[in-house]
């Protein structure tokens, strides 16, 4: 019996001396395809490169703990094996997803056995780690701390905001990007032509452009082209023929990449509002197709068009809040899909009016200088005066309606007098906003002269 089996992790401590072991048969093609060695794996020179931070930690042969931060398929659990491989160090897989901290106290557990008996360490691979809450991330700590454990997490999500700050503390993120085109078609052919793990025996043709057209379908996940590329093989038959049709068919319905829950909402909802803001139609129908298509709630996206309305494009074109609250009710009529076509007319409508943020920076001003002088009073000529009490008092003493005035503008002041003189809105320079602009120069200049007349 071997030493590990003692731990009941033989299979994981063979799979660390002589690399990943070969998958069971009738495995999926991505996980016969799973590459072996760092020479096999694809992607991700900007970690694994010559001279790179992980490259550099596999060549000194220590491993430290670490969080693999990726979208799907970019191969962060065939990196955390390979590490595992490399370091000649025990794997052991676990889900947070379908597996508990039970599980996790046996693995550390055994661990602690492992070393001390054969001092061979043991690589925790934590998959989905953002599906611990705070108190079981937490579990972790200690372990990574002594040693008993390096931890490697995988996951999907943002690690700020969904790992805790101790764990991030002592585990640094690698960040794993989208494969490209190129990458992820040199694994189709890999996978074509490989006679012992791959489709090498179907004796396979395969037409111009078809794998090339699975990777870009892909989205940069190799395990969703490898996944195309087994039913499209199968749909071909052994000695068949791979056409754009077959491929098409074996892909079957493309899922945008969004997830409303997590960060992909916010930065699809970022890029639209960017785009907007920057004036690209194009860009911002893009990015609000995405996030229909990725399945968001029409009615949250009407509510942010409604924001930019007020806080990017402002008074230069008054007109656009009442087109985007219009495009609300429209939808809210319709319904989809003919209420999507109002979310773009009021889209398109933002991205190619006048922009101003004047009334959204005067507002936080406002804001900022009722938060800084709370007990300023009113003044008395602008107070209310319901009683005689209160008119004896001086309120609304001296109060000019400006209306009656020859200019239609006195020189009295709205402000409290610590604040008088001070200005929040200064209109920009487009659109509406040049109208009042010179609409406000009009009564800055009938005030003053009010003024020089009482005087």
């Amino acid at each position: 019996m071997a030493t590990d089996d003692l731990f009941g992790a033989a299979d994981e401590a063979e799979e660390s001396t002589r690399g990943p072991r070969a998958p069971r048969p009738g495995a999926p093609l991505a996980a016969r395809m799973r590459p072996r060695s760092l020479d096999e794996f694809r992607g991700q020179t900007h970690l694994l490169g010559e001279g790179k931070a992980l490259r550099t930690m596999l060549e000194r042969g220590s491993p430290s703990s670490m969080i693999l931060w990726g979208p799907p398929g970019s191969g962060k659990t065939t990196l955390a094996r390979l590490i595992a491989a490399e370091s000649n160090t025990t794997f052991v897989p676990f889900s947070a997803v379908t597996e508990g901290i039970g599980r996790v106290r046996e693995i550390i557990g055994e661990a602690a056995m492992r070393l001390e008996a054969t001092g061979r360490r043991t690589i925790l691979f934590c998959d989905e780690i953002h599906r611990f809450n705070k108190a079981q991330q937490d579990a972790f700590l200690p372990h990574v701390e002594a040693g008993t454990v390096t931890l490697i997490g995988a996951t999907t999500e943002n690690p700020s905001f969904e790992i805790v700050r101790p764990l991030l503390s002592r585990a640094p993120v690698f960040v794993l990007e989208a494969l490209g085109g190129d990458d992820v078609a040199a694994i189709l052919h890999a996978a074509l032509d490989d006679r012992d793990r791959g489709l090498g025996t179907m004796e396979l043709e395969v037409d111009d452009g078809v794998v090339e057209g699975l990777a870009e379908e892909s989205d940069g996940d190799a395990r969703r082209a490898l996944g195309a590329l087994e039913a499209a093989a199968r749909l071909a038959g052994p000695g068949g023929r791979i056409t754009r049709e077959v491929a098409a068919e074996a892909l079957q319905h493309r899922f945008a990449v969004y997830d409303k829950g997590g960060e992909e909402h916010f930065n699809v909802i970022s890029a639209l509002h960017k785009a907007v803001r920057g004036s690209d139609a194009d860009g911002a129908l893009y990015w609000l197709a995405r996030m229909i298509e990725g399945g968001e709630d029409p009615l949250y996206i009407a509510r942010r068009l409604v924001r930019m309305a007020s806080e990017d494009i402002g008074l230069a074109d008054p007109e656009a809040l009442e087109v985007t609250l219009a495009a609300r009710d429209a939808f809210h009529f319709l319904g989809p899909p003919e209420g999507e076509l109002a979310l773009a007319e009021a889209t398109v409508y933002l991205a190619l009016a006048p922009k101003s943020n004047r009334v959204y920076t005067a507002w936080k001003e406002a804001r900022t200088a009722a938060r800084e002088s709370p007990g300023e009073g009113v003044p008395l000529h602008i107070r209310n005066a319901p009683t005689r009490l209160m008119k004896d008092l001086g309120y609304g003493s001296g109060y000019q309606y400006d209306p009656d005035t020859s200019s239609g503008v006195s020189g009295q002041s709205y402000l409290p007098d610590r604040l008088a003189g001070r200005r929040f809105y200064t209109p920009g320079r487009f659109g509406y906003e040049k109208t009042l602009a010179e609409r406000i120069a009009w009564f800055d200049a009938r005030r003053q002269e009010a003024r020089d007349a009482s005087s």
